[in-house]
């Protein structure tokens, strides 16, 4: 692995100028004193025009450029999903650390292909999972470590937001696109997906299906997945793209033997319920953790990018990394597997 950087800025540079990056500009500005955006590109002028007005950072027509000329330590990749493992497969061979947005990649052999070159390379991959970071959800994975749901029955997670036509799909092409986004559960509800495992716990086997009701794109907007845990709980998650007039809800809740959870919400940022048999020292801290926001992203990339500077610099290590976004990816190709082929898919995978 490439040494830590201890003696100045940790210099970023991005890829990909359209409508997550001001997510990543701003968070890079709020650690100002320990990071700095030093290139960015994008192949459309106009996007990129603006970014570099924004941000100050030197622009660059194409990816290759950019990696010719940059000193940055990390690229930071916010282009169409499809595009992210040709591209952090690039970024490896050029010696520097990647950072991806969520989903890593479209298909499963690419996401395996990334984490491998990014090994050989001697590179940190980053997955982009902010919600993780999200104090209402750092409480929720808390009280499961702790037992205090005691055995889990039954998890729901519900994502009912609206993409319009006009608004957001015909805005790119590549939308709503199996090759280069995939469907509202590959690209909307991603963060909803991770958080089966990572706050409950490994997938025994799922069971979903999909539907393009309302929206002209290739995959789904619509979709409902039934899983069953090792730990014996159940659950599903509910997914639309199609709620009127506007976002509704992100929501998880877990209903176990001595706990009820409901996390809520447009974007998991309000505890609605939280009822223990016990009494534990986080009980206290939920009305603080509850935050108000109209954005389905939530406030969680400043805190994710904490975590990459500090293992750049030797400080800690990575919350979210290539092998930890895998498992993601592999429940999402277990639920299109599903979808398509109507029968119920075990984990892991056998690819």
């Amino acid at each position: 692995m490439k040494s830590n950087i201890t003696d100045r800025k940790i210099r970023f540079a991005l890829v990909g100028c359209g409508r997550i990056s001001k997510n990543h500009f701003d968070s890079i500005a709020q650690h100002g004193d320990r990071a700095e955006l030093v290139d960015i590109c994008d192949i459309d002028p106009l996007a990129l025009d603006a970014a570099t007005k924004s941000t100050g950072a030197k622009p660059h027509a194409s990816l290759t450029a950019m990696l010719a000329a940059t000193t940055a330590d990390c690229v930071i990749v916010t282009t169409p999903s499809g595009l992210h493992p040709r591209q952090a497969i690039e970024i490896a061979q050029s010696g520097r650390h990647v950072l991806s947005e969520k989903p890593m990649a479209t298909k499963w052999e690419d996401g395996v292909r990334m984490v491998r070159v990014c090994e050989e390379a001697g590179v940190h991959l980053f997955v982009v999972k902010q919600n993780r970071r999200n104090a209402t959800l750092q409480l929720l994975k808390q009280a499961v470590e702790k037992k205090r749901f005691g055995q889990i029955y039954m998890v729901t997670l519900n994502v009912f937001w609206q993409r319009p036509q006009v608004g957001y799909y015909d805005q790119a092409k590549w939308r709503g696109t199996w090759e280069m986004d995939g469907g509202a559960f590959m690209n909307q509800a991603s963060h909803y997906v991770d958080l089966l495992e990572w706050v409950v716990g490994p997938i025994e086997s799922l069971h979903a299906y999909t539907a393009t009701l309302a929206r002209d794109i290739e995959a789904e907007d619509t979709g409902v997945l039934s899983v069953k845990w090792r730990n014996g709980a159940l659950g599903s998650v509910n997914c639309t793209m199609l709620t009127y007039p506007k976002n509704l809800e992100g929501s998880v809740t877990i209903l176990g033997e001595k706990g009820t959870v409901r996390i809520g919400g447009v974007a998991v940022n309000e505890v609605k319920e939280w009822q223990f048999a016990d009494v534990d020292p986080d009980d206290e801290k939920i009305k603080e953790a509850s935050y108000n926001t109209t954005s389905v992203y939530g406030f969680g990339h400043p805190l994710y990018y904490d975590n990459v500077i500090k293992v750049l610099r030797g400080e800690a290590e990575p919350d979210v990394d290539g092998r930890e976004g895998l498992k993601t990816l592999e429940v999402l190709m277990a639920t299109y597997r599903s979808a398509r082929d109507g029968v119920r898919v075990g984990l892991p995978l056998e690819l």
